[in-house]
């Protein structure tokens, strides 16, 4: 079979087969070679043994003639791409492994070092299988093996000191960027264009208080995703005093990208001077404690008339001025950047990289040039580390209809914030714990151990102390997992994959905490192990925005999977349906919403209904519920006259602003000024104690942090409850973490914060709270009492059904002058009046 009959059978066959798969509708996009590419969507084919693949053919996935916003397959085009290679000025050009276009070699003299990308460390073999599978991910959730969609700009301007780095990820038709900076006024406007300076696309760049900026260009033309992958399109940061763009550089792709977790930009030390920084890619080995990196510059190495094309520089490691480690590398103008290792790093220097407070130095070696630095950290991102929770990936699987949902905040001194739900078990919460992957059931390492729900608990709500350098890293590379052990499961009940999830534009991520979805909160209930949970939140126009994320569908579940948006489970009312998906996410926005629908958002009684093959009346249900909001309690000011930030809640010393303002600067530290926190972005004295403020977490008493002021590091830990002899322990304040004995013999436990009771749960409905256990008839404007609908809190979950009327049940004084009618002798239909036969429909 030759070239062209390869790519026709894999184009329009199904791989292996050799006969066309049966007509049924799919979505749009192409199918081939066993996989389904979005539209616009590029790729080199792997046509097997003997070509391998074809690196100089590129296909794409074109729209049908009818248009793009037509259902139905795309078509394939592939081409030959080898005679658009550029034409090359050296005498002998080299072919490097897996490129199409050959480039020169490096100039003579210079020793010989592997291409800049194939020095980093890569995450492991996707197809290894020398460990257990059980909880690992899915191929379509690792990293992505070959790199070729995550593109790196290292961004300055020559106007400027500014230094800035943009992070883009092309999925499917759409560019997702996260763009961090240095000294650089707040952005106004995110700018792509074309390297002749022609404008593409411009993205408003939201209000941030970290140097962090978010964003998503939807639908790319396919124009603009040609100079992507020519490495021909730049990427600016425009500000208020730079309408053109204060900072800018060309977007690269490397395959670095898919295995970085730490990450620095190092900005100019000295007298000013613009247009010089650059960035550093870092990330762990999985087999020591090495530190594999990829560094960018520029401005260090400006040609200059007699010059040498090799130019030697000096890299330094260091920890609060000390110089640690000390290599040495060459770079030239036309490859301004190199890759090294820095191998064997002590413990104490693990600790300080997680912390971050190492340092990286550049400067040109033997005499006065130009030195940049700036901080290691864990890498910043847009996206959102969250978990589902599901019976389906307990080491041993497990239906029981129960459902944990988990939200993540990574900070920059390595201590994790977590919050983490579960709704639906049977028994008791006995253990909460992050992990990685067992190599068997009963050795799994764990590091961390959470604060467990307590009896009818909901949530779980506090701070890993410190994942070290090695858990940020497996942390960053999905390679960590949550699990959740009951009475009934000791081993497991509910586990979960920990992964970043890539940014959409939806705000409700970093507003809300999301729905846990349950098949215990099904009515009735329903046995599933799989779980989900949702972000649900209404803009300034009353639009529905939803993401809907699953866990565990698997047999019966397969196929089609809907989502409906309802009120509280047996009310009248409408029910709207939001979308039909397949596979295990689904997000999208509804303008339409109707108003009784957008009552139950606003009083938190909405519910959201997942419904599969197997189970088409309900397999997952979850009820959106106001949120609690803590005020934030701002720290007394260390300095004299604090003035109030823009954007802040709190007021800050001013030289302690300008400093935060732009991190990546060194100085020297005094001992004696305290720590930053990044959590809640305040400054602390030496020795001082508090109870940290997390958006969105909000105020958590459940931890304690101290600051030691001859380090200046944050460390954090989770309170210690004292054991109480009193039979029934009353919290004094529905904020505190812990309960006290009652001063008087009568005393009751106060209703307070769900999110932070540990007693049994109430339920709130309607606006109004009801005590655990206890029964109502709901009320519906207009319409009054709804006297035929009881609803039940259970464990804070409302239950409402209708009342059952029918025969026997319905004879007896309990049911009479209430909701069914009152027993007579029942006559034929034929016997009764219009009236009587309206009344019993309506009771029916």
């Amino acid at each position: 079979m030759g070239l062209r009959d390869r790519l026709r059978a894999q184009g329009g066959r199904t791989a292996g087969t050799g006969q066309r798969p049966p007509a049924k509708p799919v979505p749009a996009g192409c199918s081939f070679g066993g996989k389904v590419y979005a539209l616009d969507e590029t790729w080199h084919p792997d046509l097997g043994e003997p070509f391998g693949v074809m690196r100089c053919v590129l296909c794409a996935c074109e729209a049908p003639q009818w248009g793009r916003r037509a259902r139905g397959p795309g078509r394939v085009s592939c081409k030959h791409i080898k005679p658009e290679c550029p034409a090359l000025a050296c005498v002998q050009p080299r072919l490097l492994p897996g490129h199409c276009c050959q480039s020169c070699p490096q100039e003579r003299g210079a020793p010989e070092r592997p291409p800049t990308g194939l020095a980093f460390e890569y995450p492991r073999d996707p197809e290894h299988r020398s460990y257990s599978d059980r909880g690992e991910p899915g191929s379509e959730d690792r990293a992505r093996g070959d790199g070729h969609t995550d593109f790196v700009a290292l961004l300055t301007g020559p106007r400027s000191q500014a230094v800035a780095r943009a992070r883009v990820s092309l999925l499917r038709s759409s560019l997702r960027f996260s763009i961090s900076y240095r000294q650089l006024d707040r952005p106004t406007r995110i700018r792509f264009s074309d390297s002749a300076g022609s404008v593409l696309f411009e993205h408003p760049a939201a209000p941030t208080r970290d140097g962090l900026v978010c964003g998503v260009w939807r639908a790319v033309p396919r124009l603009s995703l040609r100079l992507l992958r020519a490495e021909q399109l730049q990427v600016a940061l425009v500000t208020a005093t730079h309408p053109s763009g204060e900072v800018w550089g060309p977007l690269i792709r490397h395959r670095a990208l898919a295995a970085e977790t730490f990450s620095a930009i190092l900005t100019l030390e000295g007298p000013p001077q613009p247009g010089i920084g650059g960035i550093a890619l870092l990330t762990l080995s999985d087999t020591e404690d090495s530190l594999h990196f990829l560094l960018l510059f520029r401005g260090l190495l400006e040609s200059r008339s007699g010059g040498p094309a090799q130019v030697s520089l000096r890299l330094q490691i260091l920890h609060q001025g000390q110089l640690l480690r000390e290599l040495q590398a060459n770079a030239s103008v036309q490859e301004p950047g190199f890759a090294e290792v820095l191998p064997n790093l002590t413990a104490q220097e693990m600790d300080w990289l997680a912390l971050g407070e190492l340092q990286m130095a550049l400067e040109r070696a033997g005499g006065p040039a130009p030195r940049i630095s700036g901080h290691i950290a864990a890498r910043q991102s847009c996206d959102v580390l969250q978990s589902v929770l599901c019976g389906a990936d307990a080491l041993i699987p497990v239906q029981t209809g129960a459902a944990g949902s988990a939200s993540l905040t990574l900070l920059g001194n390595g201590s994790l914030i977590y919050q983490v739900q579960v709704v639906g078990t049977g028994s008791e919460v006995v253990a909460m714990t992050l992990e990685t992957k067992p190599q068997r059931r009963n050795q799994r390492t764990v590091l961390c151990h959470m604060a467990g729900l307590q009896p009818g608990g909901h949530t779980a709500v506090g701070i890993c102390p410190g994942l070290g350098a090695r858990g940020a890293h497996m942390l960053l590379q999905n390679e960590l997992f949550l699990n959740v052990g009951t009475k009934d499961f000791p081993d497991g009940e509910l586990r979960g994959h920990v992964a970043a999830l890539p940014y959409s534009g939806h705000s409700a991520r970093h507003e809300t905490l999301p729905v846990p979805l349950a098949g215990a909160l099904v009515l009735p209930p329903v046995q599933s192990q799989a779980a989900g949970h949702a972000w649900l939140s209404l803009d300034t126009h009353c639009h529905l925005h939803y993401e809907v994320l699953l866990a565990g569908l698997g047999g019966s579940e397969q196929g089609t999977v809907t989502a409906h948006l309802l009120g509280p489970p047996g009310m009248p009312g409408p029910r709207r349906l939001l979308k039909g998906f397949y596979g295990p996410e689904a997000q999208g926005v509804v303008k339409d919403l109707e108003p009784e629908l957008l009552g139950h958002l606003a009083q938190g009684t909405a519910s959201l209904l997942i419904t599969t093959k197997g189970s088409p009346q309900g397999e997952l249900r979850g009820q959106r519920r106001t949120v609690i909001c803590d005020p934030v309690v701002c720290p007394p000011p260390s300095c004299p006259s604090p003035v109030q930030a823009p954007d802040q809640c709190c007021p800050v010393c001013p030289e302690k602003q300008d400093v935060r303002d732009l991190p990546g600067l060194s100085r020297t530290r005094d001992p004696g000024e305290g720590c930053y926190f990044d959590g809640d972005r305040s400054w602390r004295a030496a020795g001082t104690r508090w109870h940290p403020v997390v958006p969105p977490f909000g105020l958590i008493k459940c931890a304690v942090c101290t600051c030691k002021g001859g380090t200046g590091e944050v460390h954090c830990e989770k309170v210690q409850c004292p054991r109480l002899a009193c039979a029934q322990p009353v919290r004094a304040n529905p904020t505190d973490c812990c309960k006290q004995c009652p001063v008087g013999s009568g005393a009751h436990p106060q209703l307070g914060d769900p999110m932070q009771a540990d007693g049994p749960r109430g339920c709130r409905f309607a606006g109004q709270w009801f005590p655990d256990s206890q029964s109502w008839h709901p009320s519906v404007p207009p319409f009054g009492e709804m006297s035929c609908i009881t609803c039940r809190c259970g464990a804070g979950v409302p239950h409402c059904e209708r009342d059952d009327c029918s025969l026997p049940l319905s004879c007896g004084p309990g049911k009479e002058n209430r909701c069914c009618p009152h027993c007579a002798p029942r006559r034929p239909p034929e016997a009764r009046t219009v009236p009587e036969l309206e009344k019993e429909a309506e009771g029916s």
